[in-house]
């Protein structure tokens, strides 16, 4: 079951198109301070994170580590909105960049996938390394969300305590379920943005490293042409089933033992609400959801419960718990 939560949508943008769209929108404002370290993969490819430590941070206060989205990087919005939140807060953020992303560009020959969560893995061992007395949240937007979502089951299954608490933000649990909606024709928008932004990257890293060999996309390309010509080849999966198997958190949500808060929205444009609703939630795994919101987007109204950015509110709120 999910509890309802109180959100009000400022007029004008009520619909799930104008919710996700402005949700979407770059940053106007500069990020926060940061320094960027360099997390070395076991294929060599690299991650970059941003960190920013407050100015009175102490090694035993709490880190919160986030990841973005599909062809997001440390520079989303949502991201740099609240890194800055959190500064003010004495609480240190990493803004994970997954592969080629933000600070990453040019340092990794692959391009990441919806359930790389071992890369992620290393980014925390990496910090633990450093900082093992910081409480870890582990915090996730989407694909990104998703990656925390399996995560946390991977390390609960590994009796690995290396996080107090995992937030999901409309993480696409059921991949296939989430690539369907994808191609429907209402949502093609969204899929042609994203391809676009793919096909781009890909070009590039195939200009960086020389040896890449460029794949040819039929005309009329569709996500599952994506999957079926790049990820599964690249990443070893038998075929894009296999692939929407064992990336989805779905399969692994009922083994996380460690407190996690899962946000959704029943206007979600690539997200179904029942795809949460096949299987029995732990105690310790809260569902909530929102009548509207898009696909993180969550703009309120200004004066009312938690202001214009409510998913920072809100986030921020889960954090401080």
């Amino acid at each position: 079951m999910s509890e309802e939560l109180d959100f009000t949508p400022m007029p004008f943008i009520k619909g799930s198109f104008p919710q996700t769209f402005m949700g979407s929108l770059p940053s106007i404002r500069r990020g926060p301070r940061s320094h960027t370290s360099f997390v070395r993969l076991p294929d060599g490819d690299y991650l970059a994170l941003e960190i920013t430590t407050p100015k009175n941070w102490e090694k035993t206060d709490p880190s919160v580590l986030m990841i973005h989205g599909l062809c997001g990087s440390h520079k989303s919005a949502c991201l740099v909105r609240l890194a800055k939140k959190l500064e003010k807060l004495n609480i240190r953020s990493i803004r994970i960049n997954l592969r080629g992303c933000g600070s990453g560009t040019g340092k990794s020959r692959k391009i990441y996938h919806a359930g790389q969560s071992d890369d992620v893995f290393e980014a925390l061992k990496f910090i633990l390394s450093e900082t093992p007395e910081s409480e870890l949240t582990l915090l996730g937007f989407s694909l990104g969300g998703n990656i925390t979502l399996k995560l946390a089951a991977e390390l609960s299954i590994s009796n690995l305590q290396f996080l107090k608490k995992a937030i999901a933000i409309n993480p696409p649990v059921d991949l296939y379920s989430s690539i369907k909606l994808l191609s429907s024709p209402k949502n093609r928008v969204y899929e042609r943005y994203f391809i676009k932004l793919l096909k781009e990257d890909m070009d590039h890293r195939c200009k960086l490293f020389s040896d890449l060999k460029k794949i040819e996309f039929p005309e009329e390309i569709h996500f599952q042409d994506i999957d079926r010509l790049y990820t599964v080849p690249q990443y070893g999966f038998k075929d894009n089933l296999d692939y929407y198997k064992k990336a989805s958190a779905k399969y692994l949500i009922p083994a996380i033992e460690i407190e996690t808060n899962i946000l959704f929205s029943e206007d979600d444009p690539i997200i179904k609400m029942q795809d949460f609703e096949n299987f029995v939630m732990p105690k310790n795994v809260h569902l909530f959801r929102t009548k509207k919101g898009g696909h993180i987007g969550y703009v309120g109204m200004p004066g009312k419960s938690k202001g214009f950015h409510w998913i920072d509110n809100i986030v921020l709120d889960w954090i401080l718990e």
